[in-house]
């Protein structure tokens, strides 16, 4: 899912990032069956990823910007990976308070708004919002790294 985050950040779409990692596995596969070895494979496949992601790109926009692709480092890494970790607590979040999270943070809808497209009361969004950053503070508050749950307070994924 890393890598994943990686190729959306860069291409813009989820289906797309999809294939271009599904491919990058495929890549890394053929290296490993030819006999070839792959000294750092973390390394390998985010710039196998990265490479195809700018192939992508100029295939789609053959006048696109791709100067502004970053290198493949230990930062973009990690905000992969913090990403990833983010998205997989909020997946894991109970349907409902999943949606009132989603339809407050990515969509930007008021407690009001969320309550009426939901048909529920404002005092449950309130509360399913409480339910939903107490769950994702501890879901990410524990594991390798620890994430503030101010994380969400980014410009969202």
């Amino acid at each position: 899912m890393p890598l994943g985050m990686y190729a959306l950040r860069i291409v813009g779409n989820a289906e797309d990032a999809d294939d271009i990692v599904q491919n990058a596995f495929i890549k890394a596969w053929q290296q490993i069956c030819s006999g070839k070895d792959i000294e750092n494979f973390k390394s390998f496949m985010y710039r196998v990823v990265r490479n195809d992601c700018i192939s992508f790109l100029r295939n789609q926009k053959p006048a696109a910007d791709l100067d502004n692709i970053p290198e493949v480092d230990e930062e973009v890494v990690d905000t992969s990976e913090r990403d990833a970790r983010i998205w997989r607590a909020i997946d894991d979040l109970p349907e409902k308070c999943r949606r009132v999270f989603l339809l407050s943070k990515r969509d930007g809808l008021s407690n009001q708004e969320i309550a009426e497209e939901m048909g529920i009361s404002v005092k449950t969004v309130t509360n399913q919002m409480t339910k939903a950053f107490r769950r994702l503070r501890d879901a990410l508050s524990s594991g390798k790294g620890s994430y503030r749950a101010d994380v969400f307070f980014l410009p969202f994924l």
